[in-house]
């Protein structure tokens, strides 16, 4: 089953990520401002699962990815992928368990460890 994770960047938005079962990352999301738009970016690709385009590209490079379309609206674009079969697996994925999928809140993580200091003492 995917995974959405939301995350804050180092400029201060938030974003989430769809990731597959096994954990690795199937496309990410826009950066939003403040936490509960992401949130609701998120419902509303799981509530309109049936209406997402997939539009696809092919890089400078040769890679494939894919952009998530909803309403007319981008919403996120995939990771690069070195095949068509693999990028079609990757939508396949999405297609699959978008609507069953769960939601992980990492976007606090600087409250989950300790700072080196505290953990390891002053130098």
């Amino acid at each position: 089953m995917g995974t959405f994770v939301i995350t804050k960047r180092q400029n201060g938005y938030y974003k989430y990520e769809f990731t597959s079962r096994k954990g690795k990352t199937i496309l990410i999301s826009n950066d939003f401002e403040l936490r509960f738009e992401c949130e609701e970016d998120i419902e509303a690709l799981k509530k309109d699962a049936d209406a997402i385009f997939f539009m696809k590209f092919k890089s400078k490079n040769g890679k494939l990815y894919f952009k998530i379309i909803l309403k007319e609206k981008e919403i996120a674009v995939s990771r690069k992928y070195t095949t068509q079969l693999l990028m079609e697996k990757g939508v396949g994925e999405i297609i699959r368990t978008l609507h069953k999928s769960e939601v992980l809140d990492f976007s606090n993580q600087d409250l989950i460890f300790p700072s080196a200091e505290e953990v390891f003492g002053f130098f």
